[in-house]
């Protein structure tokens, strides 16, 4: 069987070739999920077998079966070639297949057979339905964000801490070293202390600017997840704006 068209776009293809189903209600069927998205077109023909809906007062149960078995099989080399299944819309396209009769019995000729050869293509294209579920999904990863923002600004305050509590400490018996009467030995301590009371105030320093960089880097981060759930909620409104969903 020719392939109908070359999508400019990544797609899976499946054909059926002379399935016992009426040209016709195929090709009825073809047009209503043609360029729906797979959910929607899925949703539909579930609902169709489950004559939860109707198409002007019709099931057209055994062509939906086909198709939707032929849908499944689609979706499935879909899967296969790594396409994302939330970006898929569906091409479908049916036409009557090769001439079939059933074995003579009474008739000089015997009766004609209902054929049809059905290609249906999933073409991965435009941005992915956005749900409720995701916009929730941002919104908490969002909150986590900040709390462990919150969380490492406090590790760092109290490693601030420790290191002023130990200069301190280190002040003192440096004052204290100073204030009586040293020989060499007690010059050369004094000397270390020193030595380690810059090492400890460079650290200090150190920390404060590893600090502020976090802090920057963690609020790009934020901007980045506001922008991020902003285009989503856009998206979520006109998406239920396009199948006329209230808010």
């Amino acid at each position: 069987m020719k392939q109908t068209f070359e999508p400019k776009h990544s797609y899976a293809r499946a054909f059926g070739v002379n399935m016992r189903i009426s040209p016709k209600s195929a090709q009825l069927i073809c047009k209503v999920i043609r360029n729906k998205p797979l959910t929607r077109a899925r949703r539909l023909l579930v609902d169709l077998d489950a004559k939860k809906r109707n198409l002007d007062g019709k099931y057209y149960s055994k062509t939906v079966k086909e198709v939707l078995s032929l849908l499944n099989s689609c979706e499935k080399n879909a899967a296969f070639k790594g396409l994302e299944a939330e970006k898929l819309f569906v091409n479908a396209s049916a036409h009557k297949g090769s001439n079939l009769r059933r074995r003579r019995r009474k008739g000089a000729f015997g009766s004609t057979l209902k054929n049809t050869n059905m290609e249906i293509l999933l073409v991965e294209r435009g941005k992915a339905n956005v749900t409720k579920k995701k916009v929730k999904e941002q919104l908490n990863k969002k909150s986590d964000v900040e709390k462990q923002i919150k969380k490492d600004e406090q590790e760092v305050k109290k490693e601030l801490g420790k290191l002023k509590e130990e200069q301190k400490v280190l002040k003192h018996k440096v004052d204290k070293t100073v204030g009586g009467h040293l020989e060499k030995k007690d010059k050369t301590l004094e000397k270390e202390l020193r030595e380690e009371n810059e090492e400890l105030k460079e650290e200090i320093k150190e920390l404060k600017e590893e600090q502020k960089e976090m802090k920057e880097d963690v609020k790009e981060e934020v901007k980045k997840d506001k922008k991020e759930v902003k285009k989503l909620e856009e998206d979520d409104k006109k998406i239920k704006k396009d199948m006329g969903v209230k808010k």
